[in-house]
This record gives C-alpha cells, sequence and structure tokens, in this order.
C-alpha cells in the first residue's frame, strides 16, 4: 500500500497593501498559515518503501520529538546502507524536523535525501520538500532552484500531478521575490495540471487580483467557490475582488457568509474587519435590495 505524507505549503506574506477604493484599505490575504493543525500541500506517493520508513514516517507525525530522535539514529545506521535506505531516512528526518518547525535543518536532511539517489520520483519528492522547507523559512530565492531541479524531476518520472504540486510552490516563491508577472504563467500550468484543487484556483484569484486582473480574478474565485464552498478564505477573497470591482453587496454577501460559517477562524475575523470598515448599510442601500 503506498504511504500518503503532507507536507504543508506555506503561503508568502508581503507587506505590501492592496488597491483601496473610496478610501477602503483592503489588505492582503494571502499571509502566512498555521503549518499545522490543516496540512495542505503536495500528497506524496513514497516508491520501495520499508517497513523502517513506515513506522518513521508514522512517528514524525504522530510523535515529532520520539520521531526526531529516531530518525536522526536511522540516518546514522543508514550510511553504510543503499542510496534508497539513506533517501528514505533523510525523509524522514526531515519530515520530524519539519513537524518542529525546525526548517533549516530540515532542508538540510531533505537535500541529503535528494542527493542519495538517483531515482527521479524519490528526488523529485525530497526536493519538493527541501524547497518547501525553504519558503517556510522566507527564503524564496533559495526554494527556486530546489523547485526547479524537483519539477525536472516530476517531469522525468512521468508524475503530472506531482509537478502541478511543485508548480504551486514555484508560484508562491516567485511572488514573494516579487515576480509576479512571472508567477501567472506558471499557476496557469499548475491549474492544468490540478483543475480541481480549490486552493489552486483561490491562489490565482489572488495574484490576479493584486495585479489588478480583475474580471481574471472573479472567474478564478468562482471556480475555488465552486470547489469548495465552504473554504473561509475563498469567502473572505471573494468579497475582496467583489469590493474592488465596485460591487459592495456582493461583498457585503460574500463576507457575511464566511462570518456564519467559521466565526472563530482567522477568515472569520478578516471577514469582520472588512465590514467593520466599510460601515453599515445606508438606508439607500437596504432600501435597494
Amino acid at each position: 500500500m503506498a504511504l500518503v505524507f503532507l507536507i504543508p505549503l506555506v503561503a508568502q506574506a508581503s507587506s505590501l497593501n492592496g488597491g483601496g477604493i473610496a478610501g477602503l484599505n483592503l489588505p492582503q490575504i494571502d499571509r502566512p498559515r498555521p503549518v499545522a493543525p490543516r496540512p495542505r500541500g503536495i500528497v506524496f506517493d513514497w516508491p520501495t518503501q520499508t517497513s523502517h520508513f513506515r513506522k518513521c514516517m508514522d512517528a514524525a507525525e504522530s510523535d515529532p520529538a520520539g520521531g526526531l530522535s529516531d530518525a536522526r539514529q536511522w540516518v546514522k545506521d543508514a550510511a553504510r546502507e543503499h542510496e534508497i535506505a539513506r533517501a528514505q531516512a533523510n525523509v524522514c528526518l526531515g519530515s520530524a524536523l519539519s513537524r518542529q518547525g525546525q526548517w533549516s535543518a530540515a532542508r538540510a536532511a531533505f537535500i541529503a535525501a535528494h542527493d542519495a539517489t538517483t531515482d527521479p520520483l524519490w528526488r523529485a519528492q525530497a526536493g519538493a520538500m527541501a524547497g518547501n522547507a525553504a519558503l517556510a523559512q522566507g527564503a524564496a530565492d533559495d526554494a527556486l532552484p530546489l523547485l526547479d531541479a524537483a519539477l525536472a524531476d516530476a517531469r522525468t518520472a512521468s508524475r503530472p500531478v506531482l509537478a502541478g504540486g511543485i508548480m504551486v510552490d514555484r508560484a508562491r516563491a516567485l511572488v514573494a521575490l516579487g515576480r509576479q508577472v512571472e508567477a501567472e504563467p506558471v499557476l496557469a500550468d499548475a491549474r492544468a495540471a490540478l483543475p480541481d484543487d480549490a486552493q489552486v484556483w483561490l491562489l490565482s484569484a489572488t495574484l490576479s487580483r493584486r495585479m489588478n486582473k480583475l474580471p481574471e480574478a472573479q472567474v478564478q474565485i468562482e471556480n475555488a467557490a465552486r470547489l469548495d464552498p465552504r473554504d473561509g478564505e475563498i469567502g473572505v477573497e471573494a468579497g475582496v475582488i467583489a469590493m474592488l470591482s465596485g460591487h459592495e453587496d456582493a461583498a457585503r454577501k460574500s463576507w457575511e457568509s464566511v462570518i456564519k460559517t467559521s466565526p472563530d477562524s482567522d477568515s472569520g475575523a478578516r471577514a469582520k474587519a472588512y465590514l467593520a470598515q466599510i460601515g453599515p448599510q445606508t438606508p439607500a442601500q437596504t432600501a435597494g435590495k
């Protein structure tokens, strides 16, 4: 049975604010998300697993401190073993370190896993995790070459879904570096590879909105909402796009829906803040409904 492991994709924040209209200042919503407890990201399917690897990865997920100690010992023991064992040991070590937020050490472990083997699928997945760890550190310039190499390996291994996930991280890195124009076609390729992934559509809509391409952003956020209608982040972004497009009533409805479904979430808090900024509806607005 294939082991599936999720490593979160860490969104890159911008210190800039979005465009304002009518005195309304709408901050960017693509801010860093907590690494846990809702991992979202690339789904990894590791080939040629051993029982040791499965146990180590389970421990990395359920008991990061204990799993970290075991993984470090395995890395030492595996130094004299075959390449897949060395790759497995370092992937497990990097996974345990990631769960503790030790991103620099995790990146080094994933790079060691990548370099330990010639198998393109292992190299693609370990390289993707190394790039993701660099993004989590805020080192987008370091992440890009790692992700470029991982993408090439994913294509060599004929894994388009994995390649799509890596492209999402590449787009995040480019945006973090202020290279939005370059990120746009990368996200288009990611959408082609992952057409049913609501988060890819959300990221695309956010980027289009930041580039003042509001018609494109509207189509993309509608696709995201169709795929995941209860996601609060999508509802908040839909409201921002509607407001910037001059549709205050639609923006209110989006934000009110987020508050209703996720009142105690981060997205709910942002929705409340946006509604507070635009103030209550005027009697004329209410009468026009």
